[in-house]
């Protein structure tokens, strides 16, 4: 690193661009999208060992989260405790799921709002010459192609 690049990472440019970045809507957008995940996976794990494990459990004769294979033999032995595994996959997909129809609800709603947004008509923009009938701005006090002085009088007919 050269000096200026050395003194503005040490300087209170870092500093104050770093302030910036932090304050920026994005990253507290971000930390809060963070946090609110956190709290939905919770659910969505108990969703799954408290409701739809055992559900499944009925139906294969058994709950995925004790299926394990024991490695080799003696009482330090490894453990594959892969019905957790095949858990931790049955949460994603059901997140992952869940996920995508919230979306689909707020594209879809998204879509609605646009829509009426776009069904208004817009104001007008131009008027007619009352004279030689050519479409001018709204706001012109004399035609550009006629020459002719616009009367409030005669622009109202």
């Amino acid at each position: 690193m050269g000096r200026k690049e050395k003194k503005d990472f040490q300087g209170k440019g870092f500093v104050a661009e770093f302030r910036k970045f932090i304050t920026r809507g994005n990253v507290l957008d971000m930390a809060v999208g963070v946090i609110v995940g956190g709290a939905f996976t919770s659910i969505v794990t108990s969703l799954n060992q408290d409701i739809l494990t055992p559900i499944l459990g009925i139906f294969g004769g058994t709950d995925f989260s004790y299926l394990s294979v024991t490695l080799g033999g003696g009482e330090n032995a490894p453990v594959l405790y892969y019905g957790k595994f095949i858990t931790a996959i049955i949460n994603f997909l059901i997140t992952a799921l869940v996920i995508f129809c919230l979306i689909k609800v707020i594209n879809a709603l998204s879509d609605r709002m646009k829509k009426k947004e776009e069904d208004k008509p817009a104001a007008p923009t131009t008027k007619k010459c009352p004279y030689c009938l050519s479409e001018i701005p709204k706001e012109a006090l004399r035609c550009p192609h006629c020459t002719s002085h616009l009367d409030e009088k005669k622009e109202n007919r």
